[in-house]
């Protein structure tokens, strides 16, 4: 009897440095995971980098700075206000003659859901 006692203490001490075993492996395989993800997300902000840094100096060579566009850009509205103005002062008496015109120049007439009714 003190065999098979000693054989069942050897079987649940190997089983135990077993599941030990298994224990440990599986935490190295969730560090080898965890380390690994790690370098993945660094290789991927690295290459994020490099192609914003890639992507800006495309931009700064084919359309030039961002303040340059923007102060072009305000270049143009200015020119296209001084055009509107310019414009505006030599047509404006021209205009309001004309609206004054239609204004001026009345023709009464039945309004055509009147002049329906009262043909019936």
């Amino acid at each position: 009897m003190a065999s098979q006692t000693q054989g069942i203490q050897q079987l649940l001490a190997a089983e135990k440095r077993a599941a030990e075993k298994v224990g440990e492996a599986r935490k190295r395989k969730q560090r080898r995971l965890k380390q690994a993800k790690e370098e993945a997300q660094e290789e991927i902000e690295r290459y994020r980098q490099e192609r914003e840094r890639q992507f800006k100096e495309f931009e700064a060579k084919h359309m030039g700075s961002r303040e340059g566009v923007a102060a072009k850009i305000d270049a143009d509205t200015v020119l296209k206000i001084e055009e509107m103005n310019r414009s505006i002062s030599t047509n404006k008496a021209a205009l309001i003659n004309e609206i004054l015109k239609l204004v001026y120049d009345i023709k009464p007439q039945l309004h055509k859901n009147y002049e329906y009714m009262v043909k019936k």
